[in-house]
Order: C-alpha cells, then structure tokens, then sequence
C-alpha cells in the first residue's frame, strides 16, 4: 500500500470496477470524514472520483489547510477525456490505466513530492517539478549552467540546489551578485589583486574564483556585467586560468560555474551588450525559473512554508484565494515580504481578506512611483515612462503655445516648438504608437541617419532596424 494516499469516492457507486482502492490507498466517502483525517495525519495525495463534483476550489483550500503540499488529482474516464478538470486539482489520472497503472501513477507523484524536497523547493506545480527533474539529471555533472528567470523567483535556491547534489559539495559555494558592484571593483573580486595592484591595496587578497576552488561559483545577474569583464570571464571559463588585478603570472581555478540572469540576454547580444561567445559557454544548459503568477499552486505550501514558526497565525480562505488572483510582480521575495508582515502585525489571529486588500493596495500604489509595469520587463517599462514624459512636455508645450497665442494675437509661434504634440498623440495613446512616434520623430530630425538616431534613443543598431520594421519605416 502507498502511504498517505485516500481516495474520495462516491455513496452510491464504486469510482472503477476491476481495481482494489483497498490496496492503492484508503477509501473515504464523504469530505467531512476527509478533513478529519487531513487533521489527524499527514496526506501525500487525495484522488477525487469521477462521479463526485463537489470539491470546488474552496474545498480544495480546506483541504490543503494542514498541508499546503497534498496533492489533490481528479480521477477520468481515461487520459484522452479528462472532463475540463479544473484547475485546483493537480493532475487527472485515467482509470483506464487499470490498478499497475494508477499505482505506478501514484507512485511517480510521491517521488516527485521527495524529489523537490530534497532539493529544498517548496511547492507542487508541474513546472517546478520538471525543475526538479531537470536539477536531478544535471547536477552530477560539470557542466556550466544559466538560470533565467524574474527577480525573487528563486534563482539562487536553484543554484545551490544543483551544488549540493553535485560531486563538488564538499568544497564551498560562492555567490556574488555582478550588477550590485562597480566594474572596477568586479575584477578584483573576482580574481583578486596584488599589493599595490591600485591606491588602497596595502595587501594581497584572493578573489573568489580562487575561494570557490573545488567548488561552485555562482555568478548572479550576470547579464549586468560590461564587456571587458566578459573577456576575462569567458578566458576563465574556457581553460580555468584567470590573472589577478596587477599580475602578469595567470593562476588557474578548478571551479564549476553557474550564472543567473533576470534579463533577455538574446536581446542584450543583438544590441552588443553581452558577448554571444560567452552567452554559448556560461549556458550549456539553460533551466527557467518560472515567475510566481506562473505557478499559483504553489502560493499555499510557500506561505505556510514562511509561517511554519507561527504557530498561532491562519489565514481565511477568501485571503488566499484574493493572493492567488494577485500577479505578484515581486515574485516569492514579495510573498515572504506579506508574510513576514502578518506575522508581525498578526501574531496569533487569523488574516482577512481586508488584511490582504490593505497589503496589494500599498504595493500598487507603490508601483505607481517606479518605473516597473507589472508584467513588463524594467527596460520596456522604462522606456514607456520615457515617451509619456516626452509626450507630457509635448502637451506643455502647446498649451504655452496657445496661451502666448490667445494674449498676444500678434505673435507667431513656431510649430516646431511643438513636435511630439503635432503627431496627435496624447497621454492615452499606447506604447506602441508613442515608440513610432518617437522614431519618426528622431529620424526626421537627423535627415533618416540610422546611426545618429540609435545614438540619441540609447538603443543598438541592430534594435533599431527590428523597430523600423516593425513599423514599415524603412
């Protein structure tokens, strides 16, 4: 029998003929007499018969109440038919597939469950289970990996993750974030540098390349990195050999190396901002680390996961269902922020739905004062700021015009002080048609120069000539 398995079945009718339940798991027939063994036990897996449709998504809440990580999947009439199974439910299993099947089934979903266990990922979604899958098959290997992924997903967790369960897990683990320190500064951290190698350095030290030796090293937000710094990383990452700031002796590192990015690097080689030689070496292996709105099913088991040390603070089930209709643009780092927040303000009593509302209103209205769009990335969102703030001078512009105009009758005013105004835009119009206009614009300005107009937008050539397509401008 497979431990911590019930199957909820229906009064009046078995769920499937020619299968023994009593041997797969144990058969419960009503939700009441369900919750009572969820409190009394740990449950690794509910099956819900075809022929039951009252475990709604508030149920289905409950039922997860004392553990996040039950998993509840939907019993069909076989894999081709799975009746629009909802999207509560984990997964639907055939029972066509006959007792080995839905045993072997079964089995797969508790391995999985252990599985993201040991590699300390909270959480049931199918995507973080094929993560997981993913970290098993590469992690005994060397070979070098890139995570992708929005910031707060989980990067790092997923860097360790593929240390620990590698050959290398005896030797250190050695993080540094490549867009929190200034170029200069990078290098020597890096490979370290020699006394006297520049003003301040009284000694020798040894970079982290060095530290990490028999190790990992884990190179986050590496797409911030400029390309001179990218030289030396990709000569360290092909043969090992590195030299430290103020050093003509090359020193070699035996060192796996793992590198993040919250950021297209695709998009930052077309533009000449990262090196393709370097995007090829660093991701052999490329895993995606999906953003929270992505894999919703697995907000329940994460909050419980930041209250485990709470032992008097719950949440209703409306809250919960209000936070999984939330896109949380910060990710888990936003989440554990929310809980880190019940359980100071709420230390022993039970969330509302008035507490979660309270909560996204002030993340909303702090959206507002950062050039960050829910759903965008931190560049598009820039940029639209950009073209409003163009647009908004533009409408400034005209109305100083009209007002010069209606008090001095006599006066001309140049319309050409006006020429973001003049192409009927307005703060309602969309990016899309602000970014052609502002490309026309700038185009017309420089007689049609290309180059001149990539300069004065602060964007590649190459990125250029995508937009001017994308806009028949050519």
């Amino acid at each position: 029998m497979v431990i911590g398995v019930f199957i909820l079945t229906d009064e009046k009718q078995s769920p499937s003929t020619g299968i023994n339940w009593a041997q797969i798991g144990t058969v419960v027939t009503t939700i009441a007499q369900l919750y009572q063994i969820l409190r009394e036990q740990d449950v690794s897996l509910v099956l819900v018969d075809v022929n039951r449709h009252d475990v709604s998504q508030a149920v289905a809440i409950k039922i997860r109440r004392p553990n996040g990580l039950t998993d509840i999947w939907k019993l069909v009439e076989s894999d081709a038919t799975p009746h629009d199974v909802e999207s509560f439910f984990d997964g639907h299993m055939p029972i066509d597939l006959g007792h080995e099947g839905i045993t072997k089934r079964i089995n797969q979903v508790i391995a999985d469950k252990k599985l993201l266990e040991r590699y300390g990922i909270v959480g049931r979604s199918r995507t973080m289970r094929a993560l997981a899958h993913t970290i098993d098959r590469i992690a005994p290997t060397d070979v070098s990996v890139l995570i992708v992924g929005p910031s707060g997903s989980g990067k790092e967790l997923v860097a360790r993750a593929l240390h620990h369960d590698s050959p290398r897990n005896d030797g250190p683990f050695v993080t540094i974030n490549c867009g929190a320190i200034s170029e200069g500064l990078l290098e020597s951290e890096l490979f370290g540098h020699e006394k006297g190698a520049f003003t301040g350095s009284v000694g020798k030290r040894e970079g982290l390349f060095r530290k990490a030796e028999g190790g990992t090293i884990f190179l986050d937000e590496i797409g911030e990195t400029k390309p001179d710094m990218q030289v030396k990383l990709l000569r360290v990452l092909e043969d090992g050999t590195f030299y430290p700031v103020g050093s003509s002796v090359p020193e070699r590192a035996n060192v796996r190396v793992v590198a993040a990015t919250n950021r297209d690097l695709s998009e930052a080689i077309a533009d000449r901002q990262f090196r393709e030689d370097l995007y090829f070496r660093i991701s052999a292996v490329k895993l995606v680390v999906p953003p929270l709105m992505d894999r919703r099913a697995d907000l329940q088991p994460l909050l419980q996961y930041f209250w485990r040390n709470e032992k008097g603070l719950d949440y209703s089930g409306s809250a919960l269902e209000r936070l999984m209709k939330y896109d949380w643009p910060g990710n888990v780092r936003q989440l554990r922020n929310f809980a880190a927040r019940m359980a100071a303000l709420k230390p022993a009593g039970l969330v509302e739905t008035d507490d979660v509302e309270k909560f996204l209103a002030e993340q909303h209205a702090t959206a507002q004062h950062l050039p960050v769009s829910t759903g965008r990335t931190v560049e598009a969102a820039g940029q639209e700021l950009i073209y409003r703030a163009i647009l908004s001078l533009g409408n400034e512009i005209k109305l100083l015009r009209n007002l010069i105009s209606a008090n001095l009758p006599g006066e001309q005013v140049n319309d050409a002080a006006e020429p973001m105004a003049s192409s009927g835009l307005d703060s309602s119009s969309t990016m899309e048609e602000m970014e052609e206009a502002l490309i026309r614009h700038v185009l017309k300005e420089v007689g049609g120069n290309r180059k001149e107009t990539a300069r004065r937008l602060g964007i590649g050539e190459r990125t250029l000539y995508r937009k001017l397509s994308k806009y028949n401008l050519r």
